[in-house]
């Protein structure tokens, strides 16, 4: 037996249409307002969307090392547990990502275990086997103390029977807004836990598939990973999911899971708009700087990564502008020259920041905050 999904309030319909009428607006400018930076924007999202998800999970690796991972970086300062957790949790998220137009796609327990052992292929073992069901019992320890279980997963005979039931409402076609079907397929998944580690960050990627499933806005512009690795989201998360009960108990309301996650999609769209406008604005303004100086327009790329994530490597550059490697040490050199970055560090570990010469009205731009706001309590204000 799963959950059923919740019948939506009022103050739920107005938000969730308040979502998509973001989504639609975001979809329409990224179609007819493309940008250079675009693509920089789409991976940034993505590497933002794995930090958060495993640094729930107490892996912690920055954004912009993520993406510096992600462009095939050797030396970034990280552990190798957290190196090996990013990886494998990138390489899932692209393949997740390349689905969101297969014309016969469907779910299968197969497919399901497939993407585990992607993500947990790296330390598979006989006790904790990857890309299968546990063969025990698990348990989600309470946060505050380690020996008392904050919940306790259905005994492991009973998963594949209920992974069989979840496959099935994956693959049926009812009446449920794609968001709202996808919040509870997170739920389902993760109240179930049918693998001995990695259920969560395999709940959350479900969640991201289905949207990108769904097809309105690419999943890089969608998940709501990041929203939920901010610190305060997390302890709300983990605080949601406690409320349902400390053991399976599917026949529990979830109205509050999904009010949660409706917050979660409406800031996320916020926050992603924000940084759509942020980062052209800031293009736009370093397009004009680079022309007044002289330089090659390539190198507004490059100047860009520093404002919008505080560094830029010689890989990132060169990747991003199709450059040989000695046209992107050049373009670098002549830009510490004139002072507008800053080398930091030596040979492959070296990255620059802005320098005392970048323009100061671009920094000051880049770093303005966003204000979000709480859908639920605007409506209850207007």
């Amino acid at each position: 037996m799963l959950f059923s999904t919740p019948t939506l309030t009022v103050a739920d319909r107005r938000v969730l249409a308040d979502v998509d009428r973001m989504r639609d607006e975001l979809r329409h400018e990224i179609q007819m307002m493309p940008g250079k930076w675009a693509g920089g924007l789409r991976k940034f999202l993505t590497a933002d969307a794995v930090a958060a998800s495993n640094s729930i999970e107490g892996f912690k690796v920055s954004t912009i090392d993520v993406v510096d991972l992600m462009a095939g970086e050797r030396d970034v300062e990280v552990s190798d547990e957290n190196k090996a957790e990013t990886l494998a949790y990138e390489r899932m998220m692209t393949y997740i990502q390349s689905l969101h137009d297969v014309s016969d796609f469907r779910y299968s327990k197969g497919f399901l275990n497939a993407l585990h052992w992607m993500l947990q292929g790296h330390k598979h073992t006989q006790r904790r086997p990857a890309g299968q069901w546990r063969h025990g019992p698990v348990y989600v320890t309470d946060a505050r103390d380690s020996s008392i279980a904050a919940y306790t997963a259905p005994d492991a005979d009973l998963v594949p029977a209920l992974m069989s039931e979840l496959v099935e409402w994956l693959n049926a076609d009812d009446e449920a807004h794609p968001l709202v079907r996808a919040a509870m397929a997170h739920l389902h998944l993760v109240c179930i836990h049918p693998w001995a580690d990695g259920n969560g960050r395999m709940s959350r990627s479900l969640q991201t598939l289905m949207i990108a499933r769904e097809g309105v806005l690419a999943p890089e512009f969608s998940s709501i990973e990041a929203w939920l690795g901010r610190p305060g989201n997390t302890w709300e998360y983990y605080q949601v999911l406690n409320r349902k009960g400390s053991t399976y108990q599917p026949d529990r309301d979830v109205s509050e899971w999904i009010r949660f996650n409706l917050t979660a999609y409406h800031q996320q769209a916020q926050t992603v708009h924000a940084r759509w406008a942020r980062s052209g604005t800031v293009w736009a303004m370093l397009d004009e700087y680079v022309a007044g100086i002289h330089l090659d327009e390539r190198a507004v790329s490059a100047l860009h990564d520093v404002a919008m994530s505080g560094r830029v490597r010689r890989m990132r550059y060169e990747q991003a502008e199709g450059l040989s490697l000695q046209q992107a040490q050049r373009d670098l050199r002549d830009l510490v020259s004139l002072g507008v970055l800053e080398s930091v560090g030596r040979t492959r570990a070296r990255f620059y920041t802005a320098g005392p010469n970048y323009p100061a009205d671009v920094l000051e731009v880049a770093s303005t905050p966003a204000v979000l706001e709480n859908p639920y309590e605007r409506g209850a204000r207007s």
